[in-house]
C-alpha cells in the first residue's frame, strides 16, 4: 500500500498577529486536545553566516537549541529552566550573507523533531538562542495518525500512532455495512502513520456483492445466494427477483425448484407422462417396456415408479397388489424403461401405471404424469412346496407331510412324491401320487438315506419340484420323530459347524497378528489426528478409474468459455497461458491455463489431471483456487486463478530490500496459514519451496503446485534421482531424501527454506554446493546462517524447523501462532543476528577483503552470504573458489581469492 499519513496541525505560526504575530491554530479553540503520545516539531528559520558577521567569530553561532516541558496545567506561573528537557540542538542546512541579503534572496531551513513518549496533558516548547543571528519564521506543532482506511471490506477508524518510532498498534476492524466476519480482521498503524499487514476479512452478506470496497445490493434481476459467492449473478433460466438485496429468484409461473436445487440451477418443471407402453404376459408375469416422455421438464434427475393394482372380472374395484408381487430390478425410482413383475396371480386383471418424475414432481399442483395398461395373467401351474416334514422314521417307513404351495394358481388336483436312495443319485428313484397333503412311503431298507421331491398338479400342469429333503431310515422297529431332519443330517449339522468354528477361530488369530503390525507400522509413522468435522483429503490415485475422481471433484468447464490469450511458460505436460474465463451469468475473470500437449499418453492424462484432483479438494485463501477443468475436447486444460506476480522466488528477487520486516513476516504467515489447512487435511506437498508459491496483485502467497506425487522436480540441478524418483534436495528433509519418508513434519522443514528464502529475498540455498555436498552438509549438522537483517527469533524458527528428528519439529498450526505473536509484537523482530554478538558468547562475521576480480564479481551476493552469527571453535574446507567454514551449526562460504582477511571481535 502506498504510504500515506495525516498530520493534524496543534500550532500554526504562520497567520501574524499578537505581540510575536504568532496565534495557535485553529484559531477558534487553540489547542487542539488529543491522546498523541509523540508529537512533531516543523520549524521554519532562517540563520546568518557567522562569517559575514565581522568582529563576532567569538561569540557568533550557527546552531540554536530546542527543549520542551510537560505540564497538566496550560498557565504554569514559573516554570525553572532546570525543568525542561532539551530535544535536539537545531543546525541550519544554508545560511545567508550580506550578499544573500543585498540580492534579496532567502534561504528558508526547515527542520522536523520529534518527542514522546508524552504522559501529561500538555507540554511548553523553548527556543534557545545561543548567540545566532537567527529568525524563526514559523512552528508548526502536529502528530500522525493512520487515516480511516477500508481492506477486504472491514472500516479501520482513525488511529493516533503509538509512542515509539517502531511501535505497532493493534487495531481491529470493523465490517462495512451488509458484510459479515469471516476470520477478525485486524490491521497494524505504523509509526508513520501508515497501515500494515492485514489479516483477516469480511465478506458480502447473501443478496449483496461487493463494489468500490462497499457491500452493495444485488440489482433487479439479479441474486447471490451464499456469503461465500462471488459477485451477484443473473438469475437463472425461467426465474426472476423483484426487489433489490435478492438472495435467490423466484420461479416463473409453472416452473418449480426443489429444496435440494442450487440457487444457480434454472427452474424447472414436471416430466410429461411416458410414452409407448407395452406389455407383454407371460402366465403370471408381465413385462412392461416404454420410451421417455416428449418432455423432461429441463432436468437430469428422471425416474419411473410403477403402480400395481388388481381388478375385479369387470376391471374395476381395483385394490393395491400387496407385498407379493415381485418387480425387476425395483418398483420406484427405476432409472430403466423397463420392469419384469413376477409372482401375480392367475386368471386375474391387473393394472399397471408408470408414472414420470423427477426432483419437482412433488410441488406441482397439478396431477402427475403417468400411462396405464391393463391385463389378465393366463391360466399357470403352481408354486413350488417350500417344506417336507418326516412325522414318523421307522425301519422301512417315512411318513411325510408337506404345506401347500404358496400360490396355488388353481385348484390342486394331486401332488406328486419323487425318492430314491441317496446314492442311487436319481439314477432309478420311484413316484408316488396322493391327493392328501401327506403320503406314508413303505418298503424302503433300513439304515438307508433317501432324498424326497414333492409337486403339485393343477388343470395347467404340474408346478416344479421342491427342493431335496433327505431322511435316513430307521435300524429299530420304534418310530424317530423330526422335522424335517435326521440323524446323518444332524451329524452333518454338528460336524460343519465345528469346522466353522475353527475357520472363524483361525481367521481371528490370523486378524489380530495383522492388525498388531498395522497398528504398530502406523504408530512408526506421523501420529494423524481426524477432527470432527474436517475434511480428509482423498488421493485420486485410489481411484480405479481416475477420471472419476476428476468428476467428483473437478468443475468441467465448456471450452467456448474459455479465451487463451498468450503463452506465460512451458510445463511438464505442455504450455501454461494466460487468458479469461466468462461462465454464463458471472463476469469475466483472469485465469492461467495449464493445457495438456498433443500425443499424450493414458498416463500423461491421468497424470495431468490428477492435479487438478488434488486443488478441486482445497479451499483456503492461501492454496491456489481450482476454476475447472476441459476433458470433453482437446487440448484438455486446467484453469486456475491467475497471479499476476508469479512466483515467489522470482518476485523476491525482483523486489530486493523493498519490504519491511512486517511484511516479509506477514508473507510467511501466509504460506504457513495454507500449509496448516493441508497439513489438517492429512495432505503432504513434498515440494513446498518459494518456486511454487504464487502471489497475486494484492500480495497475498498462495501454495501451489499439487504434481509431486507423479515427478518431483525435472531440474537436475535441483533434483537427487533415487530408485522412486527425484527429490528436490535443497528444499527436503534428511529423512525423505534417505528412505523417501514424507510427512506433514517433512513438509515443515521445506517451510523453513521457504523461510530462509524469503528474509534472503529470493537467495539459491546452499548457494552453488552440489547436491552431494548438501546432502553429506546436512547429515554432518550444518545448517544455513540467517540471512542479512534476519531477525534472531525467525532464524531460531527455522532452526526449529530444521531439527534432525521430525517428531521435534513444530508443526503448523504452532508456527501460525508463533508468526501472528511476532507480528503482535514487533519489537521482538529488531535484535538481529549481529547484536548477539555483544553477549560475549558468540563471534560475529565482520567483513571480507579480497583482492582480485572475483571479489567484485561477488561482492553482491557474498554480502548476504557472509553475514551471520558463529561460534568460537571453526572449521575451515576450501572447494574450488570458495572457503567454507563451519561454526557451531551455521555455514559461511567466502571467496578464496588472493589474500582472504576475516575480522572478528566481541
Amino acid at each position: 500500500y502506498a504510504r500515506i499519513f495525516f498530520s493534524l496541525t496543534l500550532l500554526d505560526s504562520r497567520s501574524v498577529q499578537g505581540e510575536l504575530g504568532w496565534v495557535a491554530n485553529p484559531t477558534e479553540g487553540g489547542w487542539e486536545e488529543v491522546r498523541a503520545q509523540r508529537v512533531y516539531i516543523e520549524i521554519k528559520f532562517t540563520l546568518r553566516d557567522c562569517n559575514s558577521l565581522p568582529g563576532v567569530m567569538g561569540t557568533c553561532k550557527e546552531t540554536f537549541n530546542l527543549y520542551y516541558y510537560e505540564s497538566n496545567n496550560d498557565k504554569e506561573r514559573y516554570i525553572r529552566e532546570n525543568q525542561f528537557g532539551k530535544i535536539d540542538t537545531i543546525a541550519a542546512d544554508e545560511s545567508f550573507t550580506q550578499v544573500d541579503i543585498g540580492d534579496r534572496i532567502m534561504k528558508l531551513n526547515t527542520e522536523v523533531r520529534d518527542v514522546g513518549a508524552l504522559t501529561r496533558k500538555g507540554f511548553y516548547l523553548a527556543f534557545q538562542d545561543v548567540g545566532a543571528c537567527i529568525a524563526l519564521v514559523s512552528v508548526r506543532v502536529f502528530y500522525k495518525k493512520c487515516p480511516l482506511a477500508v481492506r477486504n471490506l472491514a472500516q479501520f477508524p482513525d488511529t493516533i500512532t503509538g509512542a515509539d518510532t517502531s511501535s505497532l498498534v493493534e487495531v481491529r476492524g470493523s465490517c462495512v455495512d451488509n458484510s459479515e466476519e469471516k476470520e477478525v480482521p485486524k490491521m497494524y498503524c505504523g509509526a508513520d502513520g501508515e497501515w500494515l499487514v492485514p489479516i483477516g476479512n469480511c465478506l458480502c452478506n447473501p443478496g449483496y456483492e461487493e463494489r468500490n470496497s462497499e457491500c452493495q445490493a444485488c440489482k433487479i434481476g439479479y441474486y447471490r445466494a451464499l456469503a461465500s459467492d462471488g459477485l451477484c449473478m443473473k438469475c437463472p433460466l425461467h426465474s426472476y427477483s423483484t426487489r433489490e438485496g435478492s438472495t435467490s429468484c423466484t420461479c416463473d409461473k409453472g416452473f418449480f425448484r426443489s429444496e435440494t436445487d442450487p440457487a444457480s440451477m434454472p427452474c424447472t418443471r414436471p416430466p410429461t407422462a411416458p410414452l409407448h407402453l407395452i406389455s407383454n404376459v407371460n402366465e403370471t408375469s408381465v413385462n412392461l417396456e416404454w420410451t421417455a416422455p416428449h418432455s423432461s421438464g429441463g432436468r437430469q434427475d428422471l425416474t419411473y415408479n410403477v403402480v400395481c393394482k388388481r381388478c375385479g372380472p369387470d376391471g374395476r374395484r381395483c385394490q393395491p397388489c400387496g407385498n407379493g408381487v415381485h418387480f425387476s430390478p425395483q418398483q420406484l425410482s427405476l432409472r430403466t424403461n423397463r420392469v419384469a413383475i413376477t409372482e401375480l396371480q392367475a386368471h386375474t386383471n391387473y393394472t399397471f401405471e408408470v408414472w414420470a418424475v423427477n426432483g419437482v414432481s412433488t410441488q406441482s399442483p397439478g396431477p402427475e404424469q403417468a400411462v396405464s395398461v391393463t391385463v389378465t395373467t393366463n391360466q399357470a401351474a403352481p408354486s413350488p412346496i417350500t417344506s417336507i416334514q418326516a412325522k414318523d422314521i421307522t425301519r422301512h417307513t417315512i411318513s411325510l407331510a408337506w404345506q401347500a404351495p404358496e400360490r396355488a394358481n388353481g385348484v390342486i388336483l394331486e401332488y406328486e412324491v419323487k425318492y430314491y436312495e441317496k446314492d442311487q443319485n436319481e439314477r432309478s428313484y420311484r413316484i408316488l401320487k396322493t391327493a392328501a397333503r401327506s403320503s406314508d412311503i413303505k418298503g424302503l431298507t433300513p439304515l438307508t438315506s433317501y432324498v424326497f421331491h414333492v409337486r403339485a398338479r393343477t388343470a395347467a400342469g404340474y408346478g416344479d419340484f421342491s427342493a431335496p429333503f433327505e431322511f435316513m431310515t430307521n435300524s429299530v422297529p420304534s418310530p424317530i420323530i423330526g422335522d424335517g431332519a435326521n440323524s446323518t443330517v444332524l451329524l452333518v449339522s454338528v460336524v460343519g459347524s465345528v469346522v466353522l468354528l475353527l475357520i472363524l477361530i483361525s481367521a481371528f488369530v490370523i486378524s489380530r497378528r495383522r492388525s498388531k503390525y498395522s497398528k504398530a507400522k502406523q504408530d512408526a509413522d506421523e501420529e494423524k489426528h481426524l477432527h470432527q468435522g474436517v475434511r480428509i483429503y482423498v488421493d485420486p490415485f485410489t481411484y480405479e478409474d481416475p477420471n472419476q475422481a476428476v468428476r467428483e471433484f473437478a468443475k468441467e468447464i465448456d471450452a467456448s468459455c474459455i479465451k487463451i490469450e498468450k503463452v506465460i511458460g512451458i510445463g511438464e505436460f505442455g504450455e501454461v497461458c494466460s487468458g479469461r474465463l466468462k461462465m454464463p451469468g458471472k463476469r469475466e475473470i483472469c485465469v492461467a491455463i495449464k493445457t495438456l500437449k498433443a500425443g499424450y499418453t493414458d498416463k500423461q492424462r491421468r497424470d495431468f489431471l490428477s492435479e487438478a484432483s488434488i486443488m478441486g479438494q482445497f479451499d483456503h485463501p492461501n492454496i491456489i483456487h481450482l476454476e475447472g477443468v476441459v476433458t470433453k475436447c482437446k487440448p484438455v486444460m486446467i484453469i486456475t486463478e491467475y497471479m499476476e506476480n508469479g512466483s515467489l522466488d522470482a518476485f523476491l528477487r525482483k523486489n530486493d530490500g523493498r519490504f519491511t520486516v512486517i511484511q516479509l513476516v506477514g508473507i510467511l504467515r501466509g504460506i504457513a496459514s495454507g500449509m496448516k489447512y493441508l497439513s489438517d487435511m492429512s495432505y503432504v506437498h513434498r515440494d513446498v519451496a518459494a518456486r511454487n508459491i504464487l502471489v497475486n496483485s494484492n500480495l497475498v502467497c498462495k501454495v501451489s503446485d499439487f504434481g509431486m506425487s507423479r515427478v518431483l522436480e525435472d531440474d537436475p540441478e535441483a533434483a537427487y534421482t533415487t530408485r522412486g524418483g527425484k527429490i528436490p534436495i535443497r528444499w527436503t528433509a534428511p529423512e525423505a531424501i534417505a528412505y523417501r519418508k514424507f510427512t506433514s513434519a517433512s513438509d515443515v522443514w521445506s517451510y523453513g527454506i521457504v523461510m530462509w528464502e524469503v528474509m534472503s529475498y529470493g537467495e539459491r540455498p546452499y548457494w552453488d554446493m552440489s547436491n552431494q555436498d548438501v546432502i553429506k552438509a546436512i547429515d554432518e549438522g550444518y545448517r544455513l546462517p540467517p540471512p542479512m537483517d534476519c531477525p534472531v527469533a525467525l532464524h531460531q524458527l527455522m532452526l526449529d524447523c530444521w531439527q534432525r528428528e521430525r517428531a521435534d519439529r513444530p508443526k503448523f498450526g504452532q508456527i501460525v501462532n508463533m508468526l501472528d505473536k511476532l507480528i503482535r509484537n514487533p519489537s521482538t523482530l529488531k535484535r538481529t543476528g549481529g547484536e548477539s554478538a555483544t553477549r560475549g558468547s558468540l563471534f560475529e562475521f565482520n567483513k571480507c577483503v579480497c583482492t582480485g576480480d572475483l571479489m567484485a564479481q561477488r561482492e553482491a551476493s557474498a554480502t548476504k552470504a557472509l553475514t551471520g552469527v558463529i561460534s568460537r571453535s571453526a572449521t575451515f574446507t576450501r572447494k574450488g573458489n570458495w572457503l567454507f567454514i563451519k561454526f557451531y551449526e551455521f555455514i559461511l562460504r567466502i571467496p578464496k581469492c588472493g589474500t582472504v582477511g576475516i575480522d572478528f571481535f566481541w
